[in-house]
């Protein structure tokens, strides 16, 4: 068994530190591109309905030169979304989230299809480097905690809260490569900063040796599978809660009322987020049915048996249910829209119930926590 460096050990905590840090400013950085962006966009659409108002309520031939409004055939392209000789692309409704310019061309919001679109919002951007920038910094916290251990670090609440935080954001990054959810980097960031918080305030544990019944080489497979579908979870957990929200909005601008929600102006329809979620959850789902099979096989080789009905097993197979039951409904009865965002929000209620309610204050098998 390797010896405990305990050196290492502090350097991982201060790493941990350092990245809630850094994640807290990018949080603030990507709140204030939310909140920028809504009132860039709000300036676009008074701009785009003053004009409007203008042209119907005023005889074209008799608009005076002086009055500082353009003809009606060149009323300023920017403003009113339609699509110009320059090839700018039309504004669709703030309601479904789709592409919009910003007063002076240099910025857009998501498309419907999470693509990236030209411009630049400089606060996102400044998030998304810090987030990086996080990401690293956390990254050498888990490496030095595997370090100082001597083993993979996540033998504990505070190993596993600490790993699956960093899981989280890794997944976040990597999505954002291909898709534009700089939207979402307030809710996940602010996420996996409060885990890193709650690891060091409330399941802190100090560097040591794996309990007997861990020390084996299904940790690593069985545990890993179990933080990475986690992570894809949190993920769809935020758009969900989002796609609850933005439902909401879209529902009240049909309904004519006002829109009291400016910062989902920046964010794609409800019904984009719901599609996005459902193949994430669906690739979650896999991941944590393998988690389910691999526990199972781990659990006959420590136990002699497959299966005990230990608390931890029944919680874990509980979770598989209900995302099984939300890839069902949604996918053979119909259950789309609010019906199944509150299905994936229960299923990562019940994956944050296992893994702190179930391990701290239910006794079973799996009761070795490290609290």
């Amino acid at each position: 068994m390797p010896d405990i460096n305990e050196t290492m050990g502090q350097y991982s905590e201060l790493f941990m530190l350092l990245a809630a840090g850094t994640y807290t400013v990018a949080f603030i950085a990507f709140a204030w591109d939310l909140a920028r962006s809504s009132r860039t966009l709000r300036a676009v659409d008074l701009k785009a309905a003053a004009a409007a108002r203008a042209q119907t309520s005023t005889p074209p031939a008799r608009v005076p030169v002086s009055a500082g409004i353009s003809a009606p055939a060149s009323v300023d392209r920017a403003a009113s979304g339609v699509s110009g000789p320059a090839g700018r692309a039309e504004r669709p409704s703030s309601a479904t989230g789709g592409t919009a310019p910003e007063a002076g061309g240099a910025e857009y919001t998501a498309d419907a299809g999470m693509r990236y679109t030209s411009g630049r919002r400089v606060p996102a951007r400044v998030a998304v480097a810090l987030t990086v920038l996080g990401a690293l910094i956390h990254g050498a916290g888990v490496v030095t905690r595997a370090l100082g251990a001597g083993r993979v670090p996540w033998g504990n609440m505070y190993e596993f809260l600490t790993t699956g935080a960093f899981a989280a954001i890794a997944v976040f990054l990597l999505v954002l490569v291909r898709r534009d959810l700089r939207f979402l980097g307030t809710f996940v960031v602010g996420l996996v900063t409060i885990m890193l918080v709650a690891a060091a305030v409330a399941y802190w544990t100090p560097v040591g040796h794996l309990v007997p019944a861990l020390q084996s080489y299904w940790l690593v497979i069985h545990v890993s599978i179990a933080v990475l579908s986690s992570a894809l979870f949190t993920l769809t957990f935020a758009m969900s809660a989002l796609q609850l929200v933005q439902s909401h909005r879209q529902k009240t601008l049909a309904a004519g009322r006002e829109d009291k929600l400016g910062f989902m102006r920046l964010v794609p329809s409800a019904l984009s987020l719901e599609n996005l979620s459902y193949r994430i959850n669906a690739l979650g789902f896999v991941g944590w049915t393998f988690t389910l099979m691999f526990g199972a096989i781990w659990a006959e080789k420590a136990w002699g048996r497959f299966w005990g009905w230990d608390t931890k097993e029944v919680w874990t197979f509980v979770i598989w249910v209900v995302y099984a039951g939300y890839l069902h409904a949604r996918a053979t009865r119909g259950w789309t829209g609010t019906r199944a965002a509150w299905l994936s929000i229960i299923g990562y209620l019940c994956v944050v119930f296992n893994f702190t309610i179930v391990n701290q204050f239910f006794n079973g098998l799996h009761s070795y926590s490290g609290l």
